[in-house]
């Protein structure tokens, strides 16, 4: 009779919306062990603002709208929706449930004296071996879209006092930028005027989802104020089912494939082609979280009409593929199905001085710094440029190490495996 062998595998425990962020993130501790003495910056993160959405509804300026958002949240089941204007039932960023992290991190926290996203935000940034973090809100990313520009201003507004005044100042690794309700020029030079000069906010930045053409007149004293700062202005990309083309698409995943891309590709045309890297040659501009592929593509595309149709863009002195290589983007997410094209793109761009890493954690698709250091055609400078170094050149922030070693991260987490 033949022996019965053991099993030669374990069980693993089952990562739920309350599994610590240090155990979801072991492998990336571990991985981080290998890159120690690199200076990393988190270029795109992201703070979840409905689970804390009554501290950002009292933070609102406006009697009438703080009112009107705190008789919606009373409502049931609109505690963390209201005065929003997405629409959660066809959100499936978490794969109908089979990435629960994406849907809350519920985890335990220590009561040390700190919000509870600043403690969550510590795990992450050990975890992954981080020394900053710069902060996105996620809902709030479709809130151009919302119908009453009003809403968006006041709620942008109030963001932005909640991050600046409760979150920012309780550790100095968090970095934020402004959030611009840009649907309303005259309020997104107020906020840039409010918190230009603090040392915690590194820049300003526009949630991309949205139908303003960004070549009007109504902006152009918002990008000299911000071009005067000196701080960079940063696009942020995001989705939309509800735009009337992407209506024709039928499933999740080739909607967000298309969505984040194409308001990219349509406010940089824009850019571009009306001459405005002419008119603000000194404002630093950066696009987050729309991957790598659409640039190449962009680059061409402008170039092949321009050099038929140059009198449509009188103001530019250079190829639109030039101003494009003068830009700045974040790698999340990065698209390593063909190895060959993503380093033609990485040269295309100048990935050595002009890429910044993001992770876009805790999103169900994000990056681990290790996704940037097993890239075999990067040099080893490369690499610690785009994990740390370009954004402390653009940022102006300190060239130190700021976090803990994975050995003591790993040390604290004994039942990880």
């Amino acid at each position: 009779m033949l022996e019965r062998v053991p099993q030669q595998f374990r069980e693993l425990q089952e990562i739920t919306m309350r599994t610590d962020t240090r155990d979801i993130l072991a492998h990336a501790t571990r991985q981080s062990e290998s890159y120690e003495d690199y200076f990393l910056v988190d270029m795109d993160a992201h703070v979840t603002e409905t689970s804390f959405w009554p501290e950002i509804i009292a933070s609102i300026e406006n009697d009438v709208i703080r009112q009107m958002g705190e008789g919606n949240a009373a409502r049931p089941g609109m505690a963390n929706q209201a005065l929003l204007s997405n629409a959660p039932g066809i959100a499936h960023q978490h794969v109908y449930g089979r990435i629960p992290h994406q849907q809350a991190l519920m985890e335990p926290v220590e009561n040390n004296g700190v919000h509870r996203f600043t403690e969550l935000a510590r795990r992450g940034m050990d975890a992954l071996g981080l020394d900053y973090q710069i902060v996105f809100p996620t809902p709030m990313l479709t809130l151009g879209m919302h119908p009453q520009d009003d809403i968006e201003a006041a709620l942008g507004k109030a963001y932005n006092k909640w991050l600046v005044e409760r979150i920012l100042p309780e550790d100095d690794r968090l970095k934020g930028l402004v959030y611009l309700p840009f649907n309303t020029p005259e309020a997104c030079v107020e906020e840039v005027q409010k918190y230009a000069g603090l040392e915690s906010i590194i820049g300003f930045t526009v949630c991309s989802t949205r139908n303003k053409p960004v070549h009007h007149n109504s902006y152009m004293k918002l990008y000299a104020l911000m071009e005067e700062t000196g701080k960079p202005f940063a696009f942020h990309s995001g989705f939309n089912w509800n735009d009337p083309s992407f209506l024709q698409l039928n499933r999740f995943i080739s909607m967000h494939a298309l969505s984040f891309v194409h308001y990219s590709l349509i406010h940089m045309t824009n850019w571009i082609i009306n001459g405005l890297p002419e008119r603000f040659p000194k404002l630093k501009l950066l696009w987050v979280e729309s991957g790598l592929a659409w640039i190449p593509f962009l680059m061409q595309r402008l170039d092949h009409e321009y050099q038929m149709r140059s009198c449509e863009a009188p103001m530019l002195k250079k190829l639109p593929s030039e101003y494009m290589r003068d830009m700045f983007f974040t790698s999340q997410p990065l698209e390593k199905t063909n190895p060959k094209l993503l380093q033609a793109t990485l040269e295309a761009i100048n990935a050595d001085t002009q890429l910044l890493y993001a992770s876009d954690w805790p999103h169900w698709d994000f990056d681990p710094p290790s996704a940037i250091t097993t890239l075999p055609f990067l040099s080893e400078q490369a690499k610690r440029n785009i994990l740390g170094l370009n954004a402390a050149r653009i940022f102006n922030l300190e060239v130190k190490r700021k976090r803990p070693r994975a050995s003591e991260v790993l040390a604290a987490r004994p039942g990880i495996s």
